[in-house]
């Protein structure tokens, strides 16, 4: 095999975003992450400051949303969002481009929105995930975008919300890859939930998944490179991706 467990474990950011988890779901999904050392766990925006505490020390990072889901939020906002996460602590921020704007092709908004957040975690030495939520996009719109997240030193690209009508595709992955520059990685988000599809990803260049179905995909990793078992209970958080 041409990975070790960290090569896995470290490509997930254990999602836990759904809006009806509870503070008991937050909390144990952080110390699942923990426990199996994801690359981070991105969480809803209120609950931020806590789970950096949490993961305070360890090599799990603390990440967060901007403009989610919709990325119709001012610019303003989206700033202000960022320097909110920031300051509780975020390392990694997911925000969500402007949809509507891509669609209508507003380039120069587009860039400015997305560079407002960029300016905002490299100032602070963070980094950004920018979204396309690439099922209301035409090829030509992801393109585009690459190439300004290119131009903007973003740290990612990402295909989706896990929210919109579908997630993550192969042939939207490989399109991503293509296009941005080699500075810039790959995030899938929206569709992997079982060890087959990360190695699948993994394959293509991609870094980073945005992933709800981390025990189950990591307990098997650990199976396949024969390690033992990491014991966590079974729970009922499961972040949305």
């Amino acid at each position: 095999m041409d990975y070790h467990y960290s090569d896995i474990s470290k490509m997930i950011d254990h999602s836990l975003l759904i809006p009806t988890m509870t503070v008991a779901d937050l909390e144990s999904g952080c110390q699942l992450a923990l426990a199996y050392d994801t690359g981070s766990v991105c969480i809803v925006p209120y609950y931020l400051k806590r789970c950096a505490e949490i993961l305070k020390g360890s090599t799990v990072k603390a990440s967060t949303t901007i403009g989610f889901p919709h990325g119709g939020h001012t610019t303003a906002i989206k700033r202000a969002e960022a320097e909110q996460a920031i300051a509780d602590g975020g390392e990694e921020l997911d925000m969500v481009v402007n949809i509507s704007k891509v669609l209508s092709q507003d380039w120069d908004y587009v860039r400015e929105d997305i560079q407002a957040v960029i300016d905002v975690a490299h100032d602070s030495s963070q980094k950004v995930k920018v979204i396309f939520e690439n099922c209301y996009l035409q090829d030509e719109h992801k393109i585009r975008l690459c190439q300004i997240c290119g131009e903007l030193n973003a740290d990612w690209v990402k295909t989706s919300t896990g929210y919109g009508t579908s997630g993550a595709t192969i042939e939207d992955l490989k399109l991503m890859r293509k296009h941005a520059p080699a500075h810039v990685q790959v995030k899938a988000a929206g569709g992997v939930r079982d060890f087959k599809t990360i190695l699948e990803v993994r394959a293509l260049g991609v870094s980073r998944v945005g992933a709800s179905k981390t025990k189950a995909m990591l307990d098997e990793c650990r199976a396949q490179l024969e390690l033992d078992p990491i014991a966590f209970a079974e729970d009922s958080a499961v972040g949305g991706y």
